[in-house]
C-alpha cells in the first residue's frame, strides 16, 4: 500500500508543537513530488526473480511515468497543469461504389451514368492538442482550460474514369498529374477554446461551466442529428450528485474544406441551437435518459461551390433556387441497460419550413421523424445485438409537405458503424448530381454534401433492420459483424429525381466484417481493419441498372451487384 507523506530527503521542518497543523500530521509544500510510494511488486510475493518497485522519479518522455508534459505534474504553482497529446491516423480504403461517368460512358459499352465503380482512398493525419488547465484534477472540476488541437491532413483520391474528381474531366487541378487522381493537403485549427468554471452547485461538485470556441460536440449518444466540431458558445454543467447533466449551445457553423472535411475560418451562414438534459439511473439503475431540442437555421443558401469546383449550394436538383431552411428538432433518446439488456432508442421529430425546395419546386412544410432502436444482451464475451431504424419518407414530393427526414450534421455509428457499407460509403445518385446517401449516416436525403450542403426534407427516407455481434476475441482483440437490410421508406422521390416510375424500395444487404487491435491493452495503437459488401437489391438494380445493350466484340462494364465493397485498414498511434 501507499503511504502519503513526504519523502526523507525533503521533509519540510516544523515546529516541536506543530502549531496550526492537525494532530499528527505536517504540510507538504509540494504535494506532487513530495509524496512517497511503498516499494511494491507487480507480482505475487513468492516470484523472487522480481525485484520490487520504487516511486519512479518523474521522466518528460516516458508514457506512464509522470510527466510535466502529460498533466501529471503542475507547470506553475500546485494547481496550473499541461498536457500535449500527439496522435497520428492513417486510413487506406479500396471500395466499389456506383458512380456517374459525366457527359458520357468513360469505355465503350459503358451505361451513359456509371463510369468504372473501383475507387481508392489515402488519408494522413497529424494532430497536436494543447491542453493548459487549473484545477486540483481529482474530485474538483478544473476551475478554467485552454486547449489547442492542430491538424495537418493529406489526402490521396483515384479513380477510373475523369469526371469523377473535378467537373471538367480534362483539366486535373490542384497539381494533380492526372484527372483521375487528385491530392490535396489541408492545415486546420480544428478545436481552439477556452472553458470557465463559473461555480460549484452542491458539496458534491456539481457545477455549471461556460465554453466558447471551436469544440467538438455530440448532441446524442450515436450521432443521429449533430455531431461536428464547430465554433460555439456553450453552457453545461451537472446537478443532483451528476444524476442530472445539461447544455445549451449556440454554434455559428464555419465552412469544410471539402476534401479534408477540416474547418475553415469563413463563416456559413448557419446558426445550430442544441439543448438537452440527461437523467441518469432513470426508471433503473444503469439507464440513461435524455430530451433534446436542435434548432438549425441555415441561411447560406447562397450560390457556393466546393474546392473540387462542383455546386454544393443550391442543390442541382429539380429546379434548383437560393435558399432558406428553418427546421427545429425535439427529441427523445437513451442508452444504457435494463438488468442484462443493454438498450439503446431514439425517437425524433422535425418540423419547420423550406424556403424553396428543388425537388418539390416550390415551398415545403416540414414535419418528419426519425426512430432507432438497438438491443443487445451479453454472454460472455458475446455481444448479440439486433437493431431497426425507420426514418420516414415522402411520399408526395411536390405537394408542399416535405416528410422526409434528413438531420443536420449526423455521424451515426449505428448498425457496424464505420465497418458497415451502407454507413461508412456515400454515393451519387444516377444521372444526378446530388448523393442517394451521405458518407458516415444511414439517411438517403439526396442532398450534395452534409457538411457544405443544405438539409433536404423532401428524400426517400429509410427502413434499416439488423443483427449482429461485437466478440471479445482477447484483451487485445475485438471483432464486429453486422448483417442489416436496407429498404427506402418511399421511393417516390427518387422517382421524381430520375423521371421515372420504376424504382422498388429494397435497396439490398449489406454485410460487414470489423476488427480492432490494441497490442498495447491501451488506446497507444490500435489497429482497425474492415471488410464489407452491399448485395444489391431490386431498388438498387433499378436506379443504377446498365442500359446498355451487349455489343459483340466490346465488353460491358461489370453489374453494380459484383463490384459494391469496402475494404479498409487504419492504424492510430497516440503519445
Amino acid at each position: 500500500m501507499a503511504t502519503v507523506g513526504p519523502s526523507p530527503a525533503r521533509m519540510p521542518t516544523l515546529s516541536a508543537r506543530g502549531e496550526g497543523y492537525p494532530a499528527n500530521s505536517q504540510p507538504v509544500p509540494d504535494r506532487w513530488r513530495d509524496t512517497a510510494f511503498a516499494p511494491w511488486r507487480r507480482y505475487t510475493a513468492g516470484d523472487l526473480n522480481e525485484q520490487p518497485f520504487g516511486h519512479p522519479e518523474p521522466e518528460t518522455w516516458h508514457w506512464y511515468r509522470q510527466s510535466l508534459l502529460k498533466g501529471d505534474l503542475p507547470i506553475h504553482g500546485q494547481d496550473w497543469f499541461l498536457a500535449l497529446t500527439a496522435s497520428t491516423e492513417t486510413l487506406y480504403e479500396d471500395r466499389a461504389l456506383p458512380l456517374p461517368s459525366g457527359v458520357s460512358a468513360s469505355a465503350p459499352g459503358q451505361s451513359d451514368f456509371l463510369g468504372s465503380y473501383d475507387t481508392s482512398v489515402f488519408v494522413q493525419n497529424v494532430a497536436l492538442d494543447v491542453l493548459l488547465f487549473q484545477g486540483e484534477t481529482v474530485f474538483v472540476p478544473p476551475r478554467q482550460t485552454f486547449k489547442i488541437r492542430l491538424v495537418a491532413n493529406y489526402n490521396r483520391a483515384t479513380v477510373a474514369a475523369p469526371g469523377l474528381l473535378n467537373p471538367d474531366p480534362g483539366a486535373p487541378s490542384g497539381g494533380n498529374d492526372a484527372p483521375t487522381r487528385r491530392n490535396d493537403a489541408f492545415l486546420a485549427f480544428q478545436e481552439a477554446f477556452y472553458e470557465y468554471h463559473l461555480a460549484d452547485l452542491s458539496p458534491n461538485y456539481d457545477f455549471v461551466s461556460v465554453k466558447v470556441g471551436l469544440q467538438s460536440f455530440n448532441s446524442d449518444f450515436r450521432g443521429f442529428i449533430f455531431n461536428d466540431t464547430q465554433l460555439g458558445v456553450r453552457l453545461l454543467g451537472n446537478a443532483d450528485n451528476n444524476h442530472l447533466q445539461y447544455n445549451l449551445a449556440v454554434f455559428d457553423l464555419r465552412e469544410k474544406d471539402t476534401n479534408s472535411e477540416l474547418n475553415t475560418f469563413d463563416a456559413r451562414q448557419q446558426v445550430v441551437v442544441v439543448a438537452n438534459l440527461y437523467r441518469q439511473d432513470f426508471l433503473a439503475k444503469g439507464y440513461t435518459t435524455q430530451v433534446s431540442l436542435h434548432g438549425n437555421f441555415d441561411h447560406g443558401g447562397g450560390d457556393y461551390y466546393d474546392t473540387n469546383g462542383s455546386i454544393v449550394r443550391p442543390a442541382p436538383i429539380g429546379s434548383p433556387a437560393p435558399h432558406d431552411v428553418d427546421v427545429g428538432y425535439l427529441g427523445w433518446s437513451g442508452d444504457g441497460h435494463l438488468g442484462r439488456l443493454n438498450i439503446n432508442h431514439a425517437v425524433y421529430h422535425a418540423f419547420g419550413r423550406d424556403e424553396f425546395n428543388g425537388l418539390a419546386g416550390r415551398e415545403v412544410i416540414v414535419s418528419a421523424s426519425l426512430a432507432a432502436l438497438e438491443l443487445s444482451y451479453d454472454r460472455d464475451w458475446i455481444r448479440f445485438k439486433t437493431s431497426a431504424l425507420f426514418a420516414t419518407g415522402d411520399s408526395n414530393p411536390t405537394d408542399g409537405r416535405a416528410t422526409g427526414f434528413d438531420s443536420i450534421v449526423d455521424n451515426t455509428n449505428f448498425v457496424g458503424g464505420p465497418f458497415s457499407y451502407y454507413v461508412r460509403q456515400g454515393f451519387n445518385l444516377a444521372g444526378t448530381a446530388v448523393a442517394a446517401k451521405q458518407r458516415f449516416s444511414v439517411l438517403p436525403d439526396l442532398r450534395t454534401s452534409k457538411t457544405q450542403g443544405q438539409a433536404n426534407f423532401v428524400n426517400p427516407g429509410v427502413l434499416l433492420l439488423g443483427v449482429g455481434a461485437d466478440l471479445d476475441v482477447t484483451p487485445r482483440l475485438r471483432a464486429f459483424v453486422n448483417a442489416n437490410h436496407i429498404d427506402f421508406a418511399r421511393p417516390e422521390p427518387i422517382e421524381t429525381a430520375l423521371f421515372t416510375n420504376e424504382v422498388h424500395t429494397d435497396l439490398g444487404w449489406d454485410l460487414s466484417l470489423g476488427v480492432q487491435w490494441r497490442p498495447l491493452l491501451t488506446d497507444n495503437i490500435v489497429v482497425s481493419a474492415g471488410y464489407a459488401v452491399l448485395l444489391p437489391g431490386r431498388g438498387f438494380e433499378d436506379i443504377y441498372r446498365n442500359t446498355v445493350p451487349s455489343v459483340p466484340g466490346l465488353s460491358r462494364s461489370p453489374e453494380p451487384a459484383d463490384q459494391l465493397h469496402s475494404a479498409l485498414i487504419a492504424v492510430t498511434l497516440t503519445y
